[in-house]
């Protein structure tokens, strides 16, 4: 009787685990919005770690986070990391690439609540007076985390947030040219 229990339990549980292994061992978010200003205008917000407390939507998230900045004041080099409530962790950024109104790349380190090191893109590409921001994350999974993101969208979950951000980044942008 028993091993007709843990013939099927076994049989689904290396089917579950066969799933997991199966899945693509990396994810990439990505939002796009256009902005009614000139690619520097909008690059200048990203490029400046102390200018994301304006439209970050995490910085919403936990008022009364804690920010350090170190390295350079922007662009290359530039850090900024953060220490906060359960919904924005701990974490730091760094610029690791910054080609003006082009691209900047970070090397996005979490801490808390999990261990994760992604990769943050935001590329500019002037479109008339118009300028169409593209900010982008990707990441490895491990096998934990493959199994997670059976039940979890990243895509919707971060995607959400970078749709925010870049909404309160254009009304930022397009406020201040008015």
């Amino acid at each position: 009787m028993l091993l007709k229990i843990l013939i099927p339990v076994a049989v689904i549980v290396l089917g579950f685990l066969a799933v997991v292994a199966m899945q693509p061992a990396d994810y990439r978010v990505t939002r796009t919005a256009t902005i009614a200003a000139p690619a520097a205008a909008v690059f200048a917000q990203v490029n400046d770690f102390h200018n994301w407390q304006a439209w970050s939507p995490w910085e919403k998230m936990d008022p009364a986070m804690k920010r350090t900045y170190e390295g350079a004041p922007a662009g290359r080099g530039a850090i900024y990391a953060w220490v906060g409530n359960k919904e924005v962790g701990e974490g730091r950024m760094t610029v690791t690439e910054s080609r003006p109104n082009e691209l900047i790349r970070i090397k996005l380190e979490f801490v808390k609540p999990f261990r994760a090191t992604n990769v943050a893109e935001f590329s500019f590409e002037p479109r008339g007076d118009q300028t169409a921001v593209t900010w982008t994350m990707t990441g490895e999974k491990n096998f934990l985390t493959k199994a997670i993101h059976l039940f979890m969208n990243i895509d919707r979950m971060v995607g959400g947030s970078f749709e925010t951000g870049l909404a309160q980044m254009k009304a930022l942008v397009e406020g201040v040219r008015r």
